[in-house]
C-alpha cells in the first residue's frame, strides 16, 4: 500500500496561517508541529480517541506529524451580547 501523503502538515510548515471550518463558521488559525513532551501527550490522547491510529501510522516510513492549531485572533471567543 502506498504511503499516505503528508501534504497538510507540509503545507502548514510552509504556510502556517490557515482557516478551518467549524460549526459556527470559518476560523483563522496558525498551525505548528507539536514536539517533545507536548507531542507525546497529544499522541497518547489521540490514541484514546482513534483506536486505529497505530495502524495508520504504520503505513508511513517516517513519523506522523502532530499539528497544533491555535486561533490567530481570540476576538471570536468573546461574547459581546
Amino acid at each position: 500500500m502506498a504511503e499516505p501523503h503528508p501534504g497538510p502538515a507540509k503545507n502548514l510548515q510552509a504556510h502556517p496561517d490557515a482557516t478551518v471550518g467549524l460549526v459556527g463558521g470559518p476560523r483563522p488559525v496558525r498551525g505548528r508541529a507539536a514536539t517533545g513532551d507536548e507531542r507525546s501527550r497529544l499522541w497518547a490522547r489521540w490514541r484514546e480517541i482513534d483506536k486505529n491510529l497505530h495502524g495508520y501510522a504504520a503505513l508511513r516510513s517516517s513519523g506522523t506529524a502532530v499539528v497544533v492549531l491555535m486561533p490567530r485572533s481570540v476576538t471570536w471567543l468573546r461574547d459581546d451580547s
